[in-house]
């Protein structure tokens, strides 16, 4: 289960890569918007706001998060569904998938299956972290192997569940794209605050942890986040008030059937 108020803890940083995202897709007046994995909603009724003339769809796994993109009473349509089922009506110009695919087993399938899809020179942009190697994450894949947690933990952790921007740019060439594939690492300042946990904590409590805190009942969750917070105060000590959370993303922006079209 998704909570999205945890999730919006940090919801400025989190925003940054969909907004750096979009800054590459030059779309003018598309027809239909659709956010894959639109999470709360609030960057969703961005699209809304940018293309007002659009229909703006979002879908999301999540009920808590489509009640609460509901609630933003936004001119978007948002819906309960999975990306891997979802197909582009003849309409879609423009989709969206921020910080999504890393969830999703076989996403570079899916992707090369959107892109022949979609209409020629529709925009397909996609945005998925890429700090699985970081300090935070081997912590975490370093406590999940401990002995009273592995057999519940490690199947449910990846090493490296995205690829870098190469060979994103390779899949979605190979599907007929012209493609802008780029990485950035973003340095996160995150507050210390009195008597409140480590702020890496709080920040993969609100997406990394979630499938370890739905698979331990409240004692053993205690006890993993306790010996996790022990290991992230080492591996991003404070210093003047703030964490230095180095963070990387990975940025791919495909035109489809656009080289196809240069041809003729």
């Amino acid at each position: 289960m998704w909570d999205p108020a945890t999730y919006l803890r940090y919801d400025d940083e989190r925003s940054r890569p969909f907004h750096d995202l979009l800054a590459r897709v030059p779309a003018d007046r598309p027809r239909t918007v659709v956010d894959l994995g639109c999470g709360p909603g609030q960057l969703t009724a961005s699209l809304a706001a940018r293309w007002p003339d659009s229909r703006v769809i979002g879908l999301d796994s999540s009920p808590e998060m489509i009640e609460r993109a509901v609630a933003l009473d936004a001119p978007v349509e948002f819906r309960v569904g999975d990306v891997r089922d979802w197909r582009p009506d003849p309409d879609v110009d423009v989709v969206v998938t921020n910080a999504v695919l890393q969830w999703v087993p076989g996403h570079r399938e899916l992707l090369r299956r959107w892109a022949t899809e979609l209409p020629a020179g529709a925009w397909l942009a996609v945005q998925v972290p890429g700090n699985f190697d970081a300090p935070s994450h081997r912590a975490l894949r370093e406590v999940a192997a401990r002995p009273a947690w592995r057999a519940e933990l490690l199947p449910l952790l990846r090493e490296a569940p995205v690829d870098d921007p190469a060979n994103y740019a390779a899949l979605l060439t190979g599907a007929g794209c012209t493609v802008d594939a780029w990485e950035t690492t973003y340095v996160h300042l995150l507050p210390v605050r009195a008597a409140a946990a480590h702020p890496v904590l709080t920040w993969m409590e609100g997406t990394a942890l979630r499938p370890v805190r739905a698979a331990l009942d409240a004692a053993r969750w205690a006890d993993f986040r306790a010996e996790l917070e022990v290991r992230l105060g080492q591996a991003y000590p404070a210093h003047l008030g703030q964490v230095s959370f180095p963070f990387r993303r990975v940025f791919v922006v495909a035109r489809t059937g656009a080289r196809a079209e240069e041809n003729l």
